[in-house]
């Protein structure tokens, strides 16, 4: 759960970062910021703040801003009634990101879990993206991703979105945000 005060706090230092990469929202858009903490009351460590263009039958677009070292927690997108998972390609727009995928795991990566959650980190194959980078993440497939030293932000593309039914590794996780008043 997070208090409406760090919920404020957070939506206006992700304006903050649009602004820096010239990424221009409407003010809707700036009202409808979300801040997924993961229900860990950790955000500055786990976290993520994404404004979702679209989400229709077929497509979604997002971006995703990460602070400094911030860290989406390992998850995947799992068949849903019949249909495949979410597919999806992350195009850096600003500061470097570390996504972590399933396959050959790197020697020495440049990331670590956030202290406390270690053990719900299972995927090591690395891939950087800086800015104009992109990589595509097909269906069920277990990834995380952290922003580096100047945070980070990143485009989503992807099939239909369906947050509520990710499978997040470290069961302690809500993916849905509650706010506290």
């Amino acid at each position: 759960m997070i208090s409406k005060l760090k919920h404020n706090e957070f939506a206006r230092k992700t304006l903050d970062y649009f602004k820096k990469a010239n990424i221009v929202l409407t003010e809707d858009e700036q009202n409808k910021i979300e801040i997924a903490d993961f229900g860990l009351d950790d955000i500055e460590n786990t976290g993520l703040q994404l404004i979702t263009y679209i989400n229709t039958e077929r497509v979604c677009a997002k971006e995703l801003v990460l602070f400094p070292n911030q860290t989406c927690p390992e998850h995947r997108h799992p068949d849903r009634n019949g249909l495949p998972g979410k597919e999806e390609t992350f195009r850096c727009r600003y500061g470097r990101v570390y996504l972590y995928v399933s396959g050959d795991p790197a020697a020495n990566p440049f990331c670590k879990p956030p202290a406390g959650s270690e053990e719900y980190f299972t995927v090591w194959h690395e891939v950087v993206l800086n800015p104009g980078e992109q990589y595509t993440i097909l269906p069920n497939t277990l990834h995380w991703f952290q922003a580096g030293g100047e945070g980070a932000i990143v485009s989503e593309f992807s099939t239909k979105s369906h947050d509520e039914s990710d499978i997040f590794t470290d069961v302690r996780i809500k993916r849905i945000p509650v706010i506290e008043n």
